[in-house]
């Protein structure tokens, strides 16, 4: 009984087992049509997903050993790491295991590559949120890392990945990184040069040990990119030098066992230099071929020059570009003659299609009106194109206070081959400040200031101001307004009005105060594209204070002028010639200015001074430029007036004419031995400009090394170059949101006893 018992239950058993047990896979010895379709294992991909995968449909034929393909179609998607299939019937049943979906990377550890870099570089290997996680791409993930890393040079830097798993098939991945220090350049050599020394060829090269005067360089540390870069340019150099078949042989970079050194040398070949034969244009040139030779910056005769040639093509380009042809190409040809080592170079021209501008187009300008900028294009709508043109108006937009980027992009018009848009895109900086300051000065001391300016009022361009300064040598109240195109042909127009407090002591002037009022109105005149000319009228009410202490030659001319309270009918008279490429920080160009200023015929005081300056701003190379600048300036007095009036002398010494000496000290002294000033100013001196090179993405500051000269005299017929004053040293300018703030550290080069000297300078503010 028992042993049926148990046949029984083990027959039970059995059966249970097997209604369980999965349902054999497809059978392999004959072929069924499909009656239905049924998925197993779904969690997150949609049903109609695999079957838009799947290679067979309801009513389909499936034969002997077609399985095989079915899962290997479904394992292609790499949406599943398990796929297996089975058959009720006419059903046929697809199992599937899901791969886990990416729920989340996570990336710690890492400060010389921002994370979002990194999950770009991942998403180009498949890794990314919401992505299904596969196992053998990790190994790919890591070194997608480690390249990112090794480009930078970071040689020692370790990657460690966990994958956590999470509910709903789901899995984080976290990344670990460390990235170590970057490998440091020791040396980098050059093999097979012997026109050029290895000291000439590597000294200008962006890879390299570091350099002794800038502890903060990153010269030797390493990168592909850079090396890339160097290689490039001593191609160049060779280029330029007429080594046409210059080669680079190889580049080997040298890593020490540690990772943490690295020696690079390259192996080049210079080859011969050559030098020009003849020149010829060919092609359609559509000017004379005599202008556009003119424009060469190479001839026969001259060794080859890569950048020469290419400035020559450019300008030919720019040239056409003013005919209309927007997209002229200039392909310049060398043809090499072994015998000899000579060149004959071909400049092909082809003009292509003359263009004229359909529309332009800005945007960007949220607060100013389309007008404003339309009225400084010298490109218009209508006209043929002119590569001058459009390069102009993006510089006098570029100078424009309340802009601080142009971006002009030349673009065809669909559908012609004659028209083109200029699309300008502008970045405008805040017009508009109220500020309240505090800071101090050496030649004023405290300084308390509060303003409330707008150069683009209510977006017309327009400049208003009212401001507030407080000093121990000044109090001043101003109001102006300025409307730089008063009227459609660029005339501008401007009102001023100040009272200003003064006392000169405080700045170790004679001793003496005064109080002055004024107003005035400025018309400009636009003469051509870069001379304006500039008339003010207007009128000053002066009244001096003295004291006790005040010099006799004060006393003296007061006496003699009936003061001490004067009223002045002013004429200022300007010409300025400005080809700058900007208004701060230029680069490059020129700016010269005569300025006249008289007090009129009927004024208590009758007097003019004549002032001219020139600033030249000429690129040395990139990111250095040498400005070079001078004045000279006189003035006297006329019908029954005494003298040039002592309020309106000229002084010299400190930051804006002769740094290492104090503000206002040069020149002559009154009976007190305090400065009293002179009727006639020298002043001039050469200054290196160049961003900070241990500050980088800096664009408000610049540093500079400067040589300073000036005196003042009392009269011109004074004039003597032995008592000229110069000093040397080092500058620094920020343009801060409170205005410029500069320092200097300058050394007399021939101060002597009596003067009064100051090596360290500056004008400091902050807001608040």
């Amino acid at each position: 009984m028992r042993s049926k018992m148990q046949r029984l239950m083990g027959a039970s058993a059995l059966a249970l087992v097997m209604s369980l047990a999965p349902i054999p896979s497809v059978a392999v010895d004959r072929d069924f049509v499909v009656a239905d379709i049924e998925l197993e294992g779904l969690q997150r991909i949609a049903p109609g997903t695999v079957l838009t995968y799947l290679p067979v449909s309801v009513g389909d034929s499936i034969a002997a050993g077609q399985s095989a393909d079915i899962i290997r179609a479904l394992f292609a998607t790499g949406f599943f790491s398990d796929v297996s299939l089975r058959r009720r019937d006419d059903v046929l049943i697809v199992v599937m295991e899901e791969r886990p979906a990416i729920n989340e990377i996570r990336i710690s550890g890492n400060r010389d590559i921002k994370t979002d870099q990194l999950l770009d570089a991942l998403r180009q290997v498949g890794m990314a949120r919401g992505r299904v996680f596969n196992r053998t791409v990790l190994e790919r993930m890591e070194n997608e890392l480690l390249q990112q890393y090794f480009a930078r040079g970071k040689y020692n830097v370790q990657v460690d990945v966990e994958v956590e798993s999470l509910a709903r098939n789901r899995v984080d991945v976290v990344i670990d990184i460390a990235e170590g220090r970057v490998a440091r350049i020791q040396q980098v050599r050059v093999v097979g040069n012997e026109v050029l020394s290895e000291r000439e060829l590597t000294r200008r090269l962006e890879s390299g040990s570091k350099r002794w005067y800038n502890p903060f360089s990153r010269r030797n540390q390493y990168s592909r990119q850079k090396l890339a870069g160097d290689l490039e340019t001593l191609r160049s150099r060779y280029l330029d030098d007429g080594y046409v078949n210059f080669n680079i042989d190889s580049t080997q970079v040298t890593l020490t066992p540690d990772r943490r050194d690295i020696y690079v040398t390259i192996n080049l070949d210079e080859g011969e230099q050559y030098v020009v034969r003849e020149i010829n244009l060919a092609g359609n040139l559509i000017v004379s071929e005599e202008e556009l030779r003119s424009l060469l910056e190479i001839a026969p005769g001259d060794v080859f020059s890569r950048r020469q040639i290419t400035n020559s093509a450019n300008a030919i380009s720019r040239r056409l570009g003013d005919e209309g042809y927007a997209f002229a190409n200039v392909n310049p040809i060398p043809e090499l003659t072994e015998e000899g080592n000579e060149v004959a170079l071909t400049f092909f021209v082809d003009p292509g299609q003359r263009v004229y501008v359909r529309r332009i187009n800005f945007t960007g300008n949220a607060r100013t009106q389309d007008e404003v900028f339309r009225r400084e294009m010298r490109q218009m709508e209508g006209g043929w194109y002119s590569t001058s043109n459009v390069e102009r108006s993006r510089v006098r937009l570029q100078r424009l206070p309340y802009v601080e980027n142009v971006n002009l992009e030349t673009r065809r018009v669909p559908g012609t081959d004659d028209q083109v848009d200029l699309d300008i895109s502008v970045t405008e900086r805040l017009s508009g400040s109220f500020m309240v300051g505090l800071g101090y000065s050496q030649s004023q001391g405290l300084l308390f200031n509060t303003s409330l300016s707008q150069d683009n009022f209510f977006g017309s361009g327009n400049r208003v101001s009212v401001a507030f300064n407080n000093s121990s040598v000044n109090r001043i109240y101003s109001f102006s307004f300025f409307n730089p195109y008063y009227t459609i042909d660029g005339v501008s127009r401007g009102f001023d009005i100040f009272y200003r407090e003064t006392d000169a002591a405080e700045a170790d002037i004679s001793r003496y105060s005064s109080d002055r009022f004024g107003l005035s109105v400025t018309y400009g005149i636009p003469l051509t594209e870069f001379n304006t000319f500039r008339i003010t009228p207007g009128f000053e009410s002066v009244r001096i204070k003295t004291s006790d202490r005040t010099p006799n030659e004060i006393t003296d001319f007061l006496r003699d002028n009936d003061g001490p309270d004067f009223n002045l009918y002013t004429l200022n008279a300007s010409l300025t010639h400005d080809t700058r490429d900007r208004t701060v920080f230029a680069e490059r160009g020129n700016l010269q200015r005569v300025n006249l200023e008289v007090a009129l015929p009927g004024s208590d005081l009758e007097y003019y001074r004549v002032d001219y300056r020139n600033q030249y701003f000429l690129p040395v190379r990139e990111n250095l430029t040498l400005k070079l600048h001078g004045e000279a300036a006189y003035g006297d007095a006329y019908g029954n007036t005494s003298d040039l009036p002592f309020f309106e002398k000229y002084f010299a010494g400190g930051t804006r004419s002769v740094r290492g000496f104090r503000d206002f000290s040069l020149g002559p002294t009154d009976s007190n031995n305090d400065a009293f000033g002179g009727n006639f100013r020298v002043a001039g001196g050469a200054e290196l400009i160049f961003p900070p090179p241990f500050l980088d993405n800096m664009p408000s500051v610049r540093v500079s090394l400067f040589l300073d000269a000036g005196q003042v005299y009392a009269s011109y017929d004074d004039f003597d170059a032995g008592e000229i004053r110069y000093a040397v040293g080092a500058g620094m300018t920020w343009l801060s949101p409170v205005g410029a703030l500069t320092f200097s550290l300058a050394k007399p080069l021939n101060d002597k006893p009596e003067d009064r000297t100051q090596s360290f300078q500056f004008n400091i503010g902050a807001s608040f």
